[in-house]
């Protein structure tokens, strides 16, 4: 390419522009694969990690390595400190644990083997077409996704290769190595910018490789990728509560901070990068891991001391279950108009929605730990729930049933079921789980460890469907709704199997389950309940999209329990 053509210059960007685009579609192509096919087991595996600081760093690591991406990880760590169930210290090795498991990633995908893009194209576009099962259709789409990121990567290398030789190129590259903190500050907003250090390390990498950045401003840049992936994680929980802030935070402070130092010392270090790598590189892409492995080893020593500094930074939350003071979505003046008083009940639905997981995510720490405020507070959201069931009620029968509706938009039918039943599930958790629990509290009763820990992993099951739904409930997405719908036969299986679990430690005699046996059976069965009732917001649009023809996804749903 000629440094002087316009065309040519145009036709690069766009190239290059078309190439990182494929690698950021690819990256959360294989996150979206593994979240959808194996959420559950993650989530499971990073909430049974939490017994020792080392567990747990390795335990984000191995999630990061299978979510591509450490920010995934961080928005289930905020989610899990949400209920009570992971400290600053442990959350902080999660995470710590999950950028080295990120720096992992860009390793693996940063290898040239050139016979693995079509092998995992066409095993990849084989299970996806031809899968029965979502976990295969899934993996289907992981395979297809790690297949883009070689092909991109390749596209970016043949769209770079003429400007090698370029004098304008040369220029560039001589700037970028000379001013390290303008290399860091373009490294950081690109990764914030495309949601993905991932992404972000691989594309600088991939110029590096090209001889298009030198080894001093390629590292510069891949350490303000990390610095602006933690930043990434830091703005999607801002909303959370108190405990998951400060561990967010605590990792943008050492993984961010931590990059601002290296970056400012990477003229006295460049000179040292050889022993890194042959090629900048090689080079980059270890500096990019071992930085990251330095910050876990560095920051583990101080846990506690950083978990103690994040509270005075950030204090509790007055009251994380405390009512909003909110007006409803429900307006009269709308009634007029019936397209927008649809829309209307549709917002004050998914507020009813996110009242009841608010129920649902919170009542299993009272399992564990009675507290009569906490107890209240929960039943006074199921009650609002129930209030707005009866506001949406009479809204809707005030509705001018003869106006015809939208073909993409629910009808009154679908909107009065979507509130009824998170009414009905919301009620389920007030009526019976906290009834459950308040009668472990007042009998003295425990429930053996092993029984415990089937009833956490089974409400964490539940909890996520529950989330997916209500996500179905606001994008009307087929193929989440698929997802959901057959989930619910899922659960009725694993609640069959813990049920007969539960049986076989009653026939060893052991006291414990004897004891609670009442309690955990209908503990199991309230939870496939309240699963059912969410999973029938997905019923109407998996059937528009004809996702329920396949005649397993209608049996899960022909039955309601």
């Amino acid at each position: 390419m000629e440094a002087g053509s316009g065309s040519a210059l145009l036709i690069f960007v766009i190239e290059v522009a078309g190439s990182a685009a494929l690698l950021i579609w690819a990256v959360r192509l294989v996150r979206t694969g593994v979240e959808r096919a194996f959420a559950v087991q993650l989530r499971t595996f990073l909430r049974r990690s939490v017994e020792n600081r080392w567990q747990a760093g390795l335990s984000g690591i191995a999630t990061a390595i299978c979510l591509q991406s450490a920010t995934a990880v961080a928005v289930l760590v905020s989610n899990f400190s949400a209920r009570g169930g992971i400290g600053v210290a442990t959350g902080l090795a999660i995470l710590l644990g999950a950028d080295i498991g990120s720096a992992i990633v860009t390793q693996i995908m940063f290898l040239r083997v050139d016979i693995l893009t079509p092998v995992f194209l066409l095993l990849g576009v084989s299970f996806f077409l031809r899968g029965g099962r979502p976990v295969t259709r899934q993996s289907g789409r992981i395979l297809i996704g790690i297949a883009l990121i070689f092909v991109s990567l390749g596209m970016i290398r043949a769209a770079t290769a003429p400007l090698v030789q370029s004098t304008g190129t040369i220029s560039a590259v001589q700037f970028l190595g000379s001013d390290v903190m303008t290399s860091f500050v373009i490294g950081a907003v690109f990764a914030w910018l495309v949601h993905s250090s991932v992404a972000a390390v691989l594309f600088f990498v991939t110029l590096a490789a090209q001889g298009l950045l030198p080894v001093t401003g390629a590292a510069a840049m891949v350490l303000g990728a990390n610095a602006g992936g933690a930043v990434i994680a830091f703005t999607l929980t801002m909303s959370a509560a108190a405990g998951a802030r400060r561990i967010v935070m605590a990792n943008l402070i050492l993984r961010g901070g931590g990059a601002i130092l290296i970056a400012m010392a990477l003229p006295l270090l460049a000179q040292h990068l050889g022993w890194l790598g042959g090629s900048a590189a090689r080079q980059t892409i270890n500096l990019h891991l071992i930085f990251n492995v330095v910050i876990l080893i560095v920051g583990f020593p101080m846990l506690s001391a950083i978990g103690r500094m994040s509270e005075i930074i950030i204090p509790d939350d007055s009251d994380g279950l405390t009512h909003l003071r909110r007006k409803s979505a429900l307006d009269p003046a709308a009634l007029s108009e019936p397209d927008r008083a649809l829309n209307c009940v549709a917002r004050e639905i998914m507020q009813m929605g996110e009242h009841a997981e608010t129920v649902l995510r919170s009542v299993i720490d009272l399992f564990r730990q009675w507290d009569e405020p906490t107890a209240k507070l929960l039943s006074d959201h199921a009650r609002s729930v129930q209030d707005m069931h009866e506001g949406i009620k009479l809204y809707i029968a005030r509705l001018d049933e003869s106006v015809a509706q939208h073909s993409d938009t629910p009808t009154t039918e679908e909107l009065a079921s979507n509130a009824r039943n998170i009414e009905a599930a919301a009620t389920s958790v007030s009526r019976d789980l906290l009834a459950h629990a308040r009668t472990l509290k007042e009998r003295g009763l425990v429930m053996s460890e092993d029984g415990r820990k089937e009833i956490e992993d089974f409400h964490d099951r539940v909890l996520a469907n529950t989330q997916l739904a209500l996500g179905v409930l606001m994008t009307r997405a087929p193929d989440a709704a698929r997802q959901v719908v057959a989930e619910k036969e899922k659960v009725r299986r694993v609640e069959r199997d813990l049920q007969d679990r539960h049986l076989d430690r009653l026939r060893e005699g052991r006291p414990e389950s004897l004891e609670t046996s009442r309690i955990h059976q209908d503990t199991l069965r309230s939870l496939k309940e309240i699963n059912a009732f969410f999973a029938t917001i997905a019923q109407p649009i998996a059937q528009r999209s004809g996702d329920l023809l396949d005649s397993r996804l209608s049996s899960a749903h022909d039955s309601h329990g």
